[in-house]
């Protein structure tokens, strides 16, 4: 199943215009995103949010992820402050994949921003965290918090920004998104043989694991007849016929 690298950003200095900042906001974004990614079978690692930049770039290096997902709102030049709109998903401008990413979120995030004019995918030549990562990278910069507006929005929308963020990434891995709900524990019924853990909702989907008869499962998503499920480490789809609770 896919893995993500979240990173949030880690700038407390970066203060929005009424009250709160950029570290904050941004993890709370990233908090209201796991229990999408959890039921949409996505795994996913955050950033230590005591280490800068370089500590996430070397953090997610040091593992293997499918895509670096760096969240951050902007801040206008100073001879422009609170004056400027729009919101910036970057991507590396030699990666098709980074590229094609990039362009899935922007184009999502234009149905529920105010401006989808000002929702770009733009290449860039200095990000980091998307230059030096090993993974597909895109940095988005979700708005611009020095205005009173981009503030605005970003506050009141944070689970429908989670929402498209975690549904972009669906999108780019060719996966359903599942709708959060309550984690449960369900029991494997069968007639004792295994069932399959599948990589994708359907009996075409590649086996990845098995679970026996009467082992305890998490269930943390359900889309047409499958599960969402984790089972000793292994997220994947089951059949729901065959897990109840």
């Amino acid at each position: 199943m896919p893995k993500v690298f979240l990173s949030p950003s880690t700038q407390e200095w970066n203060q929005y215009a009424t009250s709160g900042n950029e570290e904050m906001y941004m993890n709370l974004l990233a908090d209201r995103m796991e229990p999408y990614l959890r039921a949409s079978g996505i795994e996913y690692v955050r950033n230590d949010p005591e280490r800068n930049v370089g500590g996430a770039i070397s953090d997610s290096n040091s593992g293997s992820y499918d895509v670096h997902l760096a969240l951050h709102s902007n801040a206008a030049p100073e001879q422009f402050s609170g004056r400027l709109r729009g919101i910036d998903i970057y991507f590396a401008p030699k990666s098709e994949l980074s590229e094609k990413l990039a362009n899935i979120i922007a184009n999502n995030l234009k149905m529920i921003y105010a401006l989808p004019d000002k929702v770009r995918a733009l290449p860039t030549y200095e990000l980091g965290e998307v230059l030096r990562t090993k993974a597909v990278a895109v940095l988005c910069e979700l708005g611009y918090h020095d205005n009173y507006a981009d503030e605005a929005w970003l506050k009141n929308n944070l689970d429908r920004i989670a929402t498209v963020l975690v549904r972009s990434l669906c999108d780019y891995f060719g996966i359903p998104f599942v709708p959060a709900g309550p984690v449960i524990t369900g029991t494997v019924v069968t007639d004792g043989s295994g069932l399959n853990i599948r990589s994708y909702p359907s009996t075409s989907g590649k086996i990845i694991g098995s679970m026996p008869n009467g082992a305890s499962v998490m269930i943390n998503g359900s889309t047409d007849g499958w599960y969402v499920i984790n089972y000793q480490g292994i997220t994947g789809y089951a059949k729901s016929e065959y897990i109840v609770y």
